[in-house]
């Protein structure tokens, strides 16, 4: 099938609320074009170096999300143009994240990372970690950056009652640090969790953000 084909598929299974970040990071410009005709406006990078050569070349209309690991002496090349940052997975990173939108005059949206899965190879705040750093509160100064919310990978396995379990306590995670550290701010909202293999058990867990790529695209081409 076409991606467009494919696009129609995805989007017909996400309920009202729920939006698709195409996961585009290794293909072409051609592949992201004929997801964009096909009305796809978000789309998901984790190498700078590749969004920024896509935000160059391809429509300015389109909403670039970075869900990769971001370093922090990359920071300064997407800040000008990044719709949000999916990974930030410590206090450090956000600061240099503030400190670089700043310069560039605005205010960039983030996503805390928590680290649910089993493997130990994955990024990311644990529980414990994300609250102290939420309860100690020196995020709060940070002017020019916007936590909109919480992003995860549940472990790579066939289990899928291990995925929900993981998505269903991140979901309540989440529900706890809306109450506790955002009740009264709306922008907190997001919850970036499901990708091609297991977004509609991330949907049926509360995600607003399924990542999916493989499912659009089909098999990476390295470029």
């Amino acid at each position: 099938m076409s991606i467009a084909e494919n696009l129609k598929q995805v989007w017909a299974e996400l309920p009202q609320g729920v939006q698709l970040v195409a996961v585009s990071k290794f293909h072409p410009n051609e592949a992201i074009e004929e997801a964009y005709q096909a009305g796809q406006r978000i789309f998901g990078e984790s190498k700078v170096q590749e969004m920024t050569a896509k935000y160059e070349t391809l429509p300015k209309d389109i909403e670039w999300h970075f869900i990769g690991h971001l370093q922090t002496n990359k920071i300064k090349y997407i800040v000008p143009y990044v719709a949000l940052i999916h990974g930030v997975d410590s206090y450090r990173l956000l600061a240099e994240i503030n400190k670089a939108a700043a310069k560039a005059g605005r205010v960039v949206k983030c996503l805390l990372q928590l680290h649910i899965a089993s493997e130990e190879t994955k990024f990311g705040f644990s529980y414990d970690e994300c609250l102290e750093m939420l309860q100690v509160g020196e995020w709060k100064n940070l002017s020019n950056i916007q936590l909109c919310g919480l992003m995860s990978m549940a472990s790579n396995t066939d289990d899928t009652e291990q995925i929900r379990k993981e998505f269903n306590q991140l979901h309540g995670f989440f529900l706890q640090v809306k109450k506790d550290f955002f009740l009264d701010d709306d922008s907190f909202k997001e919850l970036s969790i499901g990708m091609s293999d297991d977004f509609r058990i991330a949907v049926a867990e509360g995600s607003t953000l399924v990542r999916v790529g493989s499912r659009i695209f089909g098999g990476r081409t390295y470029i």
